[in-house]
């Protein structure tokens, strides 16, 4: 059962820390490994696709993390066993986030310098590998599109898909989902309101509501539009600030675009939570306290746990702060070189080959953990004890 208090706390005090798996990001084996290192070095959400495989590796990730906390507070991490909020995402429209990359192998000459192949962030474009593939690994594949347009033959594309709500509903229900995000953009109230419709019949199930949406003209009025469509709602809400979407691992001048948003977004004053994503790294929280932009830490009172609670799903850290930071592609680019040794260290057991799960071998894991935490402890540093 995942412990209310310490996500929401971390919303209200202003060092909220998400982990985005991709919304397109398939490939269960990183999920569950990501999952378990990014839990354990103190993350307070996990966001995965809204796909009931995904879903699973995500919580086998939870549980083994919790059997781990003992460990790692010895090994001096922060992780007391609460389970961060597990996020689906959802869409109300086309989005980069929910689409994939696709080509035909054999129409690649073979002179061709395979640009593709090296682009790639998540290994997703393979030529020939162990298993003769040639082709997108479409599990592996989270739609960040930098392939495209470095393609001399222009041939690679990308195929999108929807959300399917009426699906979903049953996985919050039965699956103990926590939250949801809603990708949506400026011009679709339409086509939010009917997703919503969908959602909202079980809505009060859940604990937080992200909507996400990139910059564009009349943005705040449209998510005043979206607030009203969603009011009254029992839930915390975060809006997230999509600055530049799946490019953290870029550079540094990625995250200006995720930080201005968040100032824009905040100056208007929301009902709820705001939270940055997209270009977020780790200039991000040096950026955001440069600016003055993160909530000082305060010593906290010694009310008890029912006092706290109610004010926790409604009230802002601050009107000019930002809650919290999602991390995508940077997150899971942190860790690439662990989970590729993990996946090339098989176990042979009667003839099947399998890989490692991170947690098998005591090395990586903590490998893991650390740097997982190095990037966590930017904006929890100041709560830590």
């Amino acid at each position: 059962m995942t412990d209310l208090f310490a996500p929401l706390q971390s919303l209200k005090q202003g060092d909220w820390f998400k982990l985005i798996c991709g919304a397109s990001f398939q490939h269960l084996p990183a999920v569950r490994s990501l999952t378990l290192a990014y839990t354990l070095a103190g993350a307070d959400c996990i966001d995965v696709a809204a796909d009931p495989a995904v879903i699973a590796a995500a919580q086998a990730g939870l549980l083994v993390a919790k059997s781990l906390a003992t460990d790692a507070q010895k090994r001096g991490f922060s992780y007391k066993g609460n389970s961060p909020f597990l996020m689906v995402s959802l869409n109300d429209g086309e989005d980069p986030h929910f689409r994939k990359a696709e080509f035909n192998p054999t129409e690649c000459p073979r002179d061709c310098p395979r640009p593709c192949e090296r682009i790639c962030p998540a290994q997703a474009i393979v030529f020939n590998n162990k298993e003769n593939f040639s082709g997108v690994i479409s599990q592996k594949c989270y739609g960040c599109g930098r392939c495209i347009p470095v393609c001399p033959y222009g041939i690679i594309d990308t195929n999108s898909y929807m959300s399917t709500p009426g699906a979903i509903a049953p996985l919050v229900i039965s699956t103990g989902v926590d939250a949801v995000e809603i990708h949506t953009k400026v011009g679709r109230l339409t086509e939010f309101k009917q997703l919503w419709q969908a959602i909202s019949p079980w809505a009060d199930q859940l604990k937080l509501l992200a909507i996400s949406c990139p910059d564009g003209e009349g943005m705040i009025d449209y998510l005043r539009a979206v607030y009203d469509l969603i009011s009254p709602l029992k839930s915390a809400l975060i809006w997230q600030t999509d600055g530049r979407p799946m490019s953290g691992d870029i550079g540094d001048g990625t995250t200006i675009a995720a930080v201005k948003l968040g100032q824009k977004v905040l100056a208007a004053e929301l009902p709820g939570y705001v939270q940055l994503a997209g270009g977020t790294n780790s200039y991000t929280v040096a950026k955001l306290k440069a600016m003055g932009l993160l909530k000082e830490a305060e010593v906290q009172g010694a009310g008890g746990r029912g006092e706290e609670f109610f004010p926790l799903l409604i009230a802002p850290c601050s009107p000019s702060s930002i809650a919290g930071v999602a991390y995508g592609s940077y997150a899971r680019v942190l860790l690439s070189p662990i989970l590729e040794q993990l996946e090339n260290k098989e176990v042979n057991n009667t003839n099947v080959q399998t890989n490692l799960r991170l947690e098998e071998n005591d090395v990586l894991l903590w490998q893991a953990v650390k740097l997982a935490h190095s990037l966590v402890s930017q904006i929890k540093s100041q709560y830590e004890r």
